[in-house]
């Protein structure tokens, strides 16, 4: 026997406020997976045509004893995420307080309060 409650069936459910830690994390999510996303489209499209695609050998160059297209396509792009990594890190990401600690708790001890 099923009981349907129509009054009850499209009240809107109440949202609990999100977590300061959550909404950060996500956030920091979004960044470093943006900031892979883009490296590695820019260093597979680059080192495809440039290193794989129908290029005379004739034409290959050297960067600082590698080849043009490792230099332009690998080397860069990972200089270039190390800086932003760094500046993310130190300017953009925050510690957001986690509440208040519990002094009594023992090393270890998870609060199941």
């Amino acid at each position: 026997m099923q009981r349907n409650c129509p009054p009850c069936e499209n009240l809107p459910l109440p949202r609990a406020p999100e977590d300061p830690v959550v909404r950060s994390a996500r956030r920091e999510a979004i960044w470093a997976f943006s900031l892979w996303l883009a490296a590695a489209v820019y260093t597979l499209t680059y080192c495809y045509r440039f290193g794989y695609g129908d290029r005379p050998l004739d034409e290959l160059g050297f960067v600082l004893w590698f080849p043009d297209w490792v230099f332009w396509g690998i080397v860069v792009p990972w200089i270039a995420c190390t800086v932003v990594t760094i500046y993310f890190a130190f300017r953009v990401m925050g510690d957001e307080p986690l509440g208040p600690e519990n002094e009594d708790a023992q090393p270890g001890e998870v609060d199941r309060a």
